[in-house]
């Protein structure tokens, strides 16, 4: 009961550190798919004097995706309707040009400013609207949810692997005398530590695979879906290869360092 018991504890632990990683990435992607929906839905308008070709705007900065003329009726219908057809046509081509540009990916404070003042170097151009109030606000919160998960998660793993190395150490009391007899008859150091290595690759392989059964469960959760589908975005919560070489990576990694750790230290001391 005692051996089930440490047993437990070192494959929770391995499996509380896998479920804050696989969270982080699951939120990671979530945030990276929201990004490129505002994107899809983010625009700038430039106005510029004249018409603008469009090769050459799209070549002044990579962030460019696609420029699109905006038809000066769009701006006319917010006038008054019972201006004449003559002054309206008049109006229109007096009007300065208006663009939509597109972009590539939802660009930070940075990338906005860096491209207004590529733009504002073309004479033509008389002004960028980045609707920057909005857009900061937004990439700010996405920014502190990012560090907020991320501090959530280094936390877990600081105070898991302490719990880890602390199950180790545990096991390697509990051998400590067959270790020294088989030390005093000459054996080397990993074969004396073989039973820490084998209980750490075994509650490593066993964590895994709890981690692989939890997220594939909650992949197919339909309540998970639904609740990305209302902020419009698509995720993969767990992708079955990527994800689960990952896991069985960390958790196999983070087991055989720590018991090595374990073994030297316990060395220096003998």
């Amino acid at each position: 009961m005692k051996s089930l018991k440490n047993h437990l504890s070192l494959i929770v632990a391995l499996l509380s550190i896998l479920f804050s990683l696989q969270t982080f990435i699951v939120v990671d992607r979530a945030i990276a798919s929201y990004k490129q929906n505002l994107a899809n839905n983010y625009s700038l308008v430039v106005v510029s004097k004249k018409r603008l070709q469009k090769d050459v705007i799209v070549s002044k900065n990579p962030l460019i995706n696609e420029i699109n003329e905006i038809s000066p009726d769009t701006v006319l219908k917010k006038l008054d309707g019972d201006m004449k057809r003559k002054e309206r046509e008049f109006l229109k081509l007096s009007l300065p040009k208006f663009y939509k540009l597109k972009l590539s990916h939802y660009p930070s404070p940075d990338e906005i400013n860096s491209l207004t003042k590529a733009l504002l170097r073309d004479s033509s151009i008389v002004k960028v609207e980045t609707f920057s109030r909005t857009h900061d606000t937004t990439y700010k919160l996405l920014l502190l949810f990012k560090s907020v998960i991320s501090l959530f998660a280094i936390s877990v793993a600081i105070v898991t692997i302490l719990l880890i190395s602390k199950e180790l150490k545990i096991w390697q009391f509990k051998h400590n005398e067959r270790m020294s007899i088989m030390a005093l008859h000459g054996a080397p150091i990993w074969l004396r530590s073989a039973v820490l290595f084998r209980l750490a690759i075994v509650d490593a392989l066993v964590a895994t695979f709890l981690g692989f059964l939890l997220f594939s469960y909650i992949a197919s959760s339909a309540w998970i879906a639904e609740q990305f589908s209302y902020i419009g975005i698509d995720v993969v919560v767990f992708d079955t290869f990527k994800d689960s070489l990952m896991m069985f990576s960390v958790s196999m990694t983070l087991s055989i360092f720590l018991a090595t750790i374990i073994v030297l230290v316990h060395k220096e001391e003998v």
